[in-house]
């Protein structure tokens, strides 16, 4: 009975966000597979990036900036988003720039819910710990994707120089922000709290407004009524 509580308890954050995120898709709804698929994907990586980062510690050492902003916000978010531009980018289903939002954000809950279940089971977590995982890891996982996914939505729907800037921000600021998170939580002991909490707020507020403006660009918007209200 514990085991199955803690299972649901460290599976049920992410998909909670990727059924809100599902949601929010106001014009075009994704083929559901679609979606589960690049949630799955996020599973997938999760092994090699381990593989990865164990090696480029052996390598490089364990200095805090290079650990958290090359090691683990480089690797895991380049691997994301070498999935999402190989796979997704140039799929017929993405079409209108919100799409970017839902798979970014698919592929980030699918490796965040597996590194979840890892860390609840080789730590022995409580529900407790694991509630805190959701409000922090998890959810931060999230709001890196929907930055990806609002930047590479940007660059689809853009030409020339302008797509190829947005590109480059697809990639570039969700390391960024993820590598001050991991930065915040790996080497701030006593006040972290005083951080990682405006960080959280930062990263909300901007993801929530990304949502809107990408879904206010839908071509879509004028010849199909919205599913719901925000």
């Amino acid at each position: 009975m514990l085991f199955f509580s803690i299972a649901t308890a460290a599976v049920a954050p992410g998909l909670a966000l990727l059924t809100y995120f599902y949601l929010k898709d106001k014009y075009d709804t994704e083929p559901l597979h679609m979606v589960v698929k690049v949630f799955l994907l996020g599973f997938l990586i999760v092994l090699p990036v381990m593989i990865i980062q164990r090696g480029l510690t052996l390598w490089l050492g364990d200095n805090p900036w290079v650990s958290s902003f090359g090691i683990s916000a480089g690797v895991e978010e380049a691997f994301k988003w070498f999935v999402l531009y190989h796979m997704i980018y140039n799929h017929t289903e993405f079409d209108e720039p919100y799409d970017g939002i839902l798979y970014a954000a698919a592929i980030s809950l699918g490796f965040a819910t597996v590194e979840n279940v890892i860390y609840a089971f080789a730590s022995h977590a409580t529900l407790g710990s694991l509630l805190v995982r959701a409000l922090l890891p998890v959810s931060g996982h999230a709001m890196f994707g929907v930055m990806m996914g609002y930047y590479l939505g940007r660059a689809k729907f853009s030409e020339g120089a302008v797509s190829r800037k947005f590109l480059i921000f697809s990639l570039l600021l969700p390391v960024i922000y993820h590598g001050v998170y991991d930065w915040i939580l790996n080497n701030t002991t006593q006040y972290w709290l005083w951080y990682i909490v405006p960080l959280m707020v930062l990263l909300w507020y901007g993801g929530l407004g990304k949502m809107t403006r990408a879904n206010s660009r839908s071509p879509f918007r004028l010849t199909t009524g919205a599913k719901g209200q925000d």
